[in-house]
């Protein structure tokens, strides 16, 4: 199959993988960018192959990329070459990765859920940082969790910036995005505890027997939980703070709560 190569900066195809770094043009394309070899091939090695796949021009051969390149073709995706600057211009970042993978999203219907192939399920409802979103992902993928559930007005899950701090976890974690009404109506219809984490407790996150499976609930960075999701968990827990801050980062105190629930699973 022939590569394209690309010149201009005017080129309508560098115009249009621009657009994806913005949200609303991500929605209405249903394709999101990945950037750099390392996330790429995370992403094929989980099944899921980049229709199109921008490549520096002069690069250094790697069998990584030749292997990239070769998945690609054999889907039928496109293949780029392109200067480092017009690389720059697509990605947004001065010193841009020699890879950029463009891929269909793949968020989950939370009908279509199966909450029985993981004993863990971590949940975040409205939460703003991508990095922190990213974090969860890999927190989600380190403890074998079955996906992160998206509640209300959370950040984009493939948002350039999340799927960079995903370290690739976007690729192997289920992402739903359900409102809390949805969320909470499809929970009860079948087994599942869910979890809350807040400072308006007394209960020790050690000290609580964790049931599968478990959905670790944790709220918005500057605001926590609202008082009536709180009231909705089956649970909730708090971790010590020895020192003077009163709370931990969303993404830290979801990777304690997770591990947690592994350690309990393992005893």
């Amino acid at each position: 199959m022939p590569r394209k190569h690309i010149t201009g900066f005017s080129n309508p195809t560098v115009k249009y993988l621009r657009s994806l770094r913005e949200k609303k043009h991500r929605k209405r394309e249903g394709m999101f960018l990945a950037e750099g070899l390392r996330l790429v091939t995370e992403a094929r090695e989980a099944g899921h192959i980049p229709q199109m796949m921008v490549v520096a021009e002069g690069r250094d051969s790697h069998p990584l990329i030749d292997t990239l390149e070769a998945a690609v073709e054999s889907q039928g995706g496109d293949i780029i070459t392109t200067s480092k600057d017009i690389l720059s211009k697509i990605s947004g970042k001065d010193n841009p990765q020699s890879i950029v993978g463009v891929f269909r999203d793949f968020d989950v219907p939370l009908a279509q859920l199966d909450r029985t192939t993981s004993d863990i399920w971590l949940v975040a409802q409205d939460m703003r940082d991508p990095g922190n979103l990213g974090t969860m992902l890999r927190t989600g993928d380190a403890v074998g969790a079955g996906g992160l559930i998206l509640i209300d007005h959370c950040v984009d899950p493939f948002s350039v910036e999340a799927v960079r701090a995903s370290m690739g976890a976007v690729f192997t974690q289920k992402v739903v995005q359900a409102p809390w009404g949805d969320f909470l109506q499809w929970l009860r219809s079948g087994p599942g505890q869910l979890v809350g984490t807040s400072l308006n407790t007394d209960t020790d996150y050690q000290a609580e027997r964790y049931t599968a499976p478990t959905f670790l609930l944790t709220g918005n960075e500057a605001q926590g939980l609202p008082a009536d999701y709180e009231a909705e968990c089956d649970v909730l827990v708090k971790m010590p703070m020895m020192g003077k801050a009163d709370s931990l980062n969303a993404a830290v105190a979801t990777a304690v709560m997770a591990y947690e629930v592994l350690n309990q699973r393992r005893a």
